[in-house]
């Protein structure tokens, strides 16, 4: 089965149930902040344990939970959320049943960026064959669609490994970009902690030059599904990021900045690169420029 986009219906979904080789996992983290802290990453807790539960009791049909926090990051680095080697991702992964030649959808509960994150590992290691359930379990369960209770254990895969680190940059690069005034940046968090009206990292504001398209601004409140295209193009339009040649996407954590990645691709914008560390790590340099207000 070869998957056309990256976005895809619970119509067409539910269709393909069954089918050989289509791999579904709900990659869903629920992250609870404790307050305006001032401590950095330290000011959230993170949560996989009631996920899995609520997955253990209903779930997509022929579905698999992951554990992305313990399984899939990089466990090593003291920042949150990091992308491991592409090895050490791609047998991680592969251990639930992904490999060369199957199909994968991805969803997650209450916001999609876990499973974009997820989409942008896969794609970052040379697997292109993954999609996002458009509107995800809150759209498929609203529908009536099949659920059950069945414990899913897809075979182990084997994963070819071809990285595309072009996909990733880090702190040094996106000083270079202040610097230069180039590639152009697009901060995914939301407005009020993009102007440092709220500071969540213990360091409030944006990086110079970056411009703020909010995560949840590209998705469709009344169905949890991701703008169409021609709503998206607006969104965008200030930064310019849809005309030009580069565009590097950055938010907390880079997890809501995937959702802007998957947004420019519906409107044809696919040479991005997101920056792994992000505010996490980026507030712990001081000497790194923060600035405060709307104006980029």
């Amino acid at each position: 089965m070869k998957l056309q986009t990256p976005l895809v219906s619970t119509d067409w979904l539910e269709e393909h149930l069954g089918e050989s080789g289509l791999r579904i996992y709900d990659v869903t983290l629920y992250v609870e902040y404790k307050g305006d802290t001032g401590e950095s990453f330290g000011g959230y807790n993170l949560d996989s344990e009631t996920p899995r539960k609520e997955w253990e009791q209903v779930h997509l049909p022929d579905s698999d939970f992951i554990d992305i926090n313990a399984e899939l990051f990089d466990s090593n680095n003291s920042i949150p959320f990091m992308m491991p080697t592409p090895e050490a991702f791609a047998a991680a992964i592969a251990a639930h049943g992904v490999a060369d030649g199957t199909a994968v959808v991805l969803f997650s509960k209450g916001c999609q960026m876990w499973a974009t994150r997820v989409w942008w590992m896969l794609r970052s290691i040379g697997f292109d064959n993954v999609t996002i359930l458009d509107g995800g379990w809150e759209k498929w369960q609203s529908e009536g669609r099949p659920t059950d209770s069945d414990a899913c254990n897809y075979p182990t895969g084997n994963l070819s490994v071809n990285p595309r680190p072009e996909m990733w940059v880090d702190k040094h690069k996106m000083l270079e970009a202040i610097e230069k005034g180039d590639p152009t940046m697009v901060n995914a968090l939301p407005p009020e902690v993009y102007t440092g009206e709220l500071n969540r990292y213990g360091r409030a504001g944006h990086l110079p030059g970056s411009y703020n398209v909010s995560y949840d601004s590209i998705i469709n409140s009344d169905t949890g599904e991701f703008l169409k295209p021609d709503e998206l193009r607006p969104l965008f339009a200030d930064s310019g990021s849809l005309e030009t040649d580069k565009v590097i996407a950055y938010c907390g954590g880079g997890i809501s900045a995937t959702m802007d990645c998957l947004a420019m691709s519906l409107c044809g914008q696919n040479n991005v690169s997101v920056y792994d560390g992000s505010m996490n790590e980026w507030v712990l340099d001081e000497s790194l420029p923060l600035k405060l207000g709307s104006e980029p």
